[in-house]
């Protein structure tokens, strides 16, 4: 495909392969999921839990009276199967992160892309929603060499910026959009998501994902050198927060990449003053509240009574691949608790579903952002993007030593897929 600009206008392709947001029954009529609380409970209806929530515990069971069952696995109505765990709980824990989290991610299927693709590299997204109203913004992509129609290149979509020449070098295309024309990071409903959805009660995060998504939309109409079946989405710090949510909320997304992501990412709210600053759901809150919806900030100071933490949103990923960036040096969010509980309490669930090769952490030396950061990671990337062997051992903690697994005393009854 030349360099001259053409435009292409349809439905949001994101509209096939949204994740439902409600548990359903699949293929096996015998399954039947447990209903969703509706309302969904308030801190006060839901047990203080000192450890990681059992994600293999549906909502519905997760009461005040089972609260040391639960902790330790033993709560009622646990899921079984690997099929009870896609058709039934993975949907719920995704309708479960919207509402106390995220808020809710608007529904592709009203909304029409349109793009254009200018100078071979600039990408013009224009979105219309189901209002009628139309948000604009930019994106830009770098072809590595050789990629073309015949030979489409995979992609890594960034926002923040990164380490653009390794990947380029060893085959990946790389897309950056302006996520500040997206949303910006405050509280101002300006950009072209708020232009779409103002007044609605979602965080920034879930505005930047829905960037990253209409992003691939673009790609996938305007760019053929990109294969749109091989796709990794990457940020660091709240970026890498955004980027999280990207893979959380689209199922094209193969690879989701967050690069030293705290709290609200990666970082637990349980087992927050391991390392860095005491990052935890009060200050992140206090400092930048708009990142998640209203109804999280009903759980300040009883964080211990969500029904989740950051490993629940790591294991909802599932089979899709999932690498963690680290650094021993960082200062800013809790690197040795994301490394040391979340990871490995994600991992039993990868495990579980039989695709623990798809979870990866990579512990490097450095900073908070450390640009090695993309170069530490960037052999798993290559074998879920290529099937490239790597001698790097991705499920090493390295110098933050062994999981601390009392954090997570239900993965001893894990059932039996």
């Amino acid at each position: 495909m030349g360099p001259l600009p053409y435009i292409l206008i349809a439905a949001a392709l994101g509209s096939a392969a949204a994740i439902p947001l409600e548990p359903r029954q699949g293929s096996n009529s015998t399954i039947q999921c447990a209903p969703v609380p509706s309302p969904f409970p308030s801190w006060q209806q839901l047990p203080q839990q000192s450890t990681l929530p059992d994600p293999f515990l549906p909502l519905k069971y997760t009461t005040p009276d089972n609260a040391r069952d639960a902790m330790a696995g033993r709560g009622q109505g646990r899921v079984q199967t690997r099929d009870e765990w896609y058709q039934c709980r993975q949907p719920e824990i995704v309708q479960m992160l919207q509402e106390y989290q995220y808020g809710y991610y608007p529904d592709p299927s009203e909304e029409k892309v349109a793009a254009t693709r200018s100078g071979g590299n600039t990408l013009n997204i224009e979105v219309t929603g189901p209002g009628g109203k139309t948000g604009r913004f930019k994106a830009t992509i770098t072809l590595p060499s050789g990629a073309s129609p015949a030979k489409p290149a995979p992609v890594v979509i960034n926002i923040g910026g990164m380490q653009n020449q390794p990947y380029l070098s060893a085959g990946i295309a790389i897309a950056q959009f302006d996520y500040t024309s997206v949303a910006p990071d405050s509280n101002a409903k300006t950009g072209a998501f708020w232009i779409i959805y103002k007044g609605r009660d979602i965080g920034v995060l879930t505005a930047w994902a829905w960037g990253f998504h209409r992003t691939l939309d673009a790609i996938n109409m305007t760019v053929p050198e990109i294969d749109a079946t091989r796709v990794g989405v990457t940020g660091c710090s709240r970026l890498g927060k955004a980027a999280l949510a990207a893979g959380l909320f689209d199922k094209r997304i193969t690879l989701t990449m967050p690069m030293s992501s705290g709290v609200q990412g990666l970082g637990p709210y349980r087992y927050y003053s391991m390392s860095g600053q005491g990052e935890n759901l009060e200050n992140s809150k206090q400092g930048a509240g708009w990142w998640t919806n209203s109804r999280l900030g009903t759980f300040v100071n009883h964080a211990e009574n969500l029904p989740y933490d950051a490993h629940t949103i790591a294991a909802a990923i599932a089979p899709r691949a999932l690498v963690m960036d680290q650094g021993t040096g960082d200062q800013f969010v809790n690197s040795k608790g994301t490394a040391v509980v979340i990871y490995p309490a994600a991992k039993v669930v990868y495990d579980w579903l039989g695709v623990g090769d798809k979870i990866a952490i990579s512990v490097r030396g450095g900073g908070h952002c450390d640009m090695s950061g993309f170069t530490s990671i960037l052999p798993y990337v290559q074998k879920i993007f290529f099937g490239t062997p790597t001698t790097k051992d991705f499920n090493s903690l390295g110098s933050y030593g062994s999981p601390v697994s009392t954090a997570f005393p239900w993965a001893t009854a894990v059932p039996k897929a």
